[in-house]
Order: C-alpha cells, then sequence, then structure tokens
C-alpha cells in the first residue's frame, strides 16, 4: 500500500512537472511576444488619461495645384455619373495625386457633386483631405499634423490606422489574454507555498472594481 501511494505521490509530481513547464513556456512565449505591445499600449494609456494636458498645436500646411484639362473633363463626365454618391477616384485622379503630393487615394470613397469632388484621407495623428473644382480644375491639398502623442494615441485605438494594425490588435489581445491566464494557472500551482497569492489576486480584481462602482458615474 506504502509503494502504491508513493507510486501515486510521484506520479502526480511527473504530471504536475509537466503542466509547470507547459504553462511557463506559453508564459514566456506570450510575454515575450507582447513585450513591445504592452508597454507602448501602458504608455499611450497614460496619454489618453492625460490627453487635455499634453495637448500639441496642431501644425496644418496646405498646396494648391492645377489638373490637366484632359483630366478635369474625365473627372466632371464620371461626377455627372456619381453626383451626390461616395465612389472612389478614377485611376487616372489617383495616378495624378500620387505625382502631386505623394498620396495613395487606395480606392478610398470620394464625395462627388456636380462642381467638385471632395476626398476625406484622415490619418494617425491629424487629418488630410483634397478638394478638386471641376469647372477649372483646382486642386488643393490641406494636411493637419498633430503630433507624436497624437499619434500614439490613435494607434493605440486602431483610428485610422489601416486593416494589418488592426489585426496586430486583435492577435496581441489574444497574447494578453494567453498571457494572464497561464500567469493565472502558474500562480495556483504555487500558491500552497505562497499564502499572500489569492488575496493578491482578490485585490487586484476588488480594487478595480470598487472604483469602478463607486467613483465612475
Amino acid at each position: 500500500m506504502h509503494s502504491a501511494g508513493a507510486a501515486d505521490k510521484a506520479k502526480n509530481n511527473a504530471s504536475r512537472a509537466v503542466w509547470l513547464k507547459n504553462l511557463h513556456q506559453w508564459h514566456w512565449i506570450s510575454s515575450a511576444l507582447c513585450l513591445l505591445g504592452m508597454f507602448l499600449f501602458a504608455i499611450t494609456g497614460i496619454t489618453l488619461n492625460h490627453a487635455s494636458q499634453i495637448e500639441s498645436k496642431p501644425s496644418i500646411s496646405r498646396q494648391k495645384a492645377q489638373l490637366p484639362a484632359p483630366l478635369v473633363t474625365e473627372l466632371a463626365a464620371y461626377a455627372a455619373r456619381h453626383d451626390g454618391a461616395n465612389a472612389p477616384m478614377p485611376a487616372a485622379a489617383e495616378t495624378w495625386l500620387k505625382q502631386q503630393w505623394s498620396l495613395n487615394a487606395g480606392g478610398r470613397p470620394a464625395e462627388w457633386s456636380i462642381d467638385e469632388v471632395y476626398l476625406p484621407l484622415p490619418r494617425a495623428g491629424g487629418d488630410a483631405w483634397v478638394r478638386i473644382g471641376l469647372e477649372d480644375g483646382a486642386a488643393e491639398y490641406e494636411l493637419t499634423d498633430r503630433g507624436w502623442v497624437s499619434w500614439l494615441n490613435d494607434v493605440h485605438k486602431g483610428r485610422n490606422t489601416g486593416v494589418a494594425w488592426n489585426w496586430f490588435i486583435d492577435i496581441f489581445a489574444g497574447a494578453c489574454i494567453v498571457f494572464c491566464l497561464t500567469g493565472l494557472l502558474i500562480l495556483k500551482f504555487h500558491a500552497a507555498n505562497r499564502p499572500f497569492t489569492w488575496p493578491m489576486v482578490g485585490l487586484g480584481i476588488l480594487i478595480p472594481c470598487a472604483i469602478a462602482l463607486l467613483f465612475i458615474h
């Protein structure tokens, strides 16, 4: 009986060691993947929380140009077919914007009317737009830059950052979930020898819940 109990204990210890090894492996892998992202999101969490105290003065630049007559004719005809609608710029107009101001319209919807086309170009940390008059071909480009803090805040929120960054945020969030869950399970394995483990976990849950319930109106 004694030998059978010892064998069961040894088997349980071996199983525990395997679980701990796997948990530690997933924990350090997820923490390595999350390292820069967690640092970035923690810093931008502070800047977002104090956005009114660290506001920067926007820098606005404007440029003007003249479209070639054949392109104006093409856009006027295009506008007649899309009056009052949102539709992407024709390929020739996108090429002209690329050559003139290094802008990538990228199939973004523009607002069309008989006499002008307005192309919004929102971006992280600022804003931009292009307006083209369809009677005289006069084009105007305005760029607003709100500074690197605003850029980081928009990156934190995934605002005007594109599909690739939005995918990164989702994958990063998944890695953070793995990091937290494996950390919690590792705590469970070590809790017997660390009496303050569950009180500290409880405080980590209780404090934000209490603040949210008592001080968020």
